[in-house]
């Protein structure tokens, strides 16, 4: 499918058509430049990139979905929900197959210098919140490879973000930051049930990590925009993806601070 198709199935929520495999001489690089052009045909019918997401930086379910490595996708003003507020209510219209992943989320004061070290990357960063990416695909019964998740877009559907916390008010340098979320646990609730929980250790051993991994990346990537100012980087999922549906509540608690958020769905 060409930028166009993959642009109109996104807004329609449909799956993909079944078709055969793609070639095994399309590879990561080809995935990002068709993906890029999907996001070029977006800015021009003005929307506005916000960041980033990670994706599968948790090692955890890799065996799950057969996909071995980490990717990213573009987060959009259009895609972003909530603001600080505990209970946000997000639709589920035109998202196909929804899943939801608790994660944690970074907001970026600067562009981290060239070469930077977690430290530096540290020093960039604006402040931390806990929030929920919706995640979607558009392979029928999320069966995909790892190439076709770049070009669905990450598979990035919507991000709500919590509550918003200054960087340095949870902890005093990149190593501690490290640290105290590797040794963190997000406990993920359906209603009143707890569903599943996981480490900060399953995201590439602490998200503070993975966002320097993906900086990495996303330099070496050909046409891609580096962080800006203002942008939000979601560093991805400290547990499975779970369905959801219109009518659910969902709510994610990490064991720090007061990192608690809350979304509710509608149709």
């Amino acid at each position: 499918m060409n930028a166009q198709e993959l642009l109109k199935h996104y807004d329609s929520g449909a799956c993909w058509p079944q078709s055969p495999s793609i070639s095994p001489d399309y590879l990561p690089a080809d995935a990002y430049r068709d993906a890029l052009a999907v996001r070029s045909l977006r800015t021009a019918r003005g929307e506005i990139p916000k960041g980033y997401k990670i994706g599968f930086t948790n090692r955890s379910i890799w065996d799950l979905y057969n996909v071995y490595t980490p990717m990213w996708g573009t987060i959009w003003d259009t895609t972003l929900a909530g603001g600080g507020e505990l209970g946000t209510q997000l639709s589920l219209a035109h998202i196909c197959q929804p899943r939801i992943e608790p994660e944690i989320v970074f907001g970026f004061k600067s562009t981290p210098k060239l070469d930077a070290s977690t430290e530096d990357l540290y020093e960039s960063i604006d402040w931390i919140a806990p929030g929920f990416e919706i995640v979607q695909s558009h392979k029928a019964e999320w069966k995909f490879t790892a190439v076709e998740t770049i070009l669905d877009s990450g598979l990035h559907a919507r991000l709500g973000v919590g509550k918003r916390f200054p960087i340095k008010s949870v902890s005093s340098s990149g190593k501690n930051l490290i640290e105290l979320l590797s040794n963190s646990q997000a406990r993920l609730f359906k209603g009143d049930e707890c569903v599943d929980s996981g480490p900060g250790s399953n995201v590439l051993d602490s998200p503070l990590q993975a966002l320097h991994y993906f900086l990495k990346e996303l330099r070496a990537c050909p046409g891609a925009t580096d962080i800006q100012p203002g942008d939000i980087v979601t560093t991805g999922t400290w547990t499975d993806a779970w369905p959801i549906h219109p009518g659910e509540s969902w709510t994610v608690e990490f064991s720090f601070e007061s990192f608690k958020y809350q979304l509710n769905f509608v149709d």
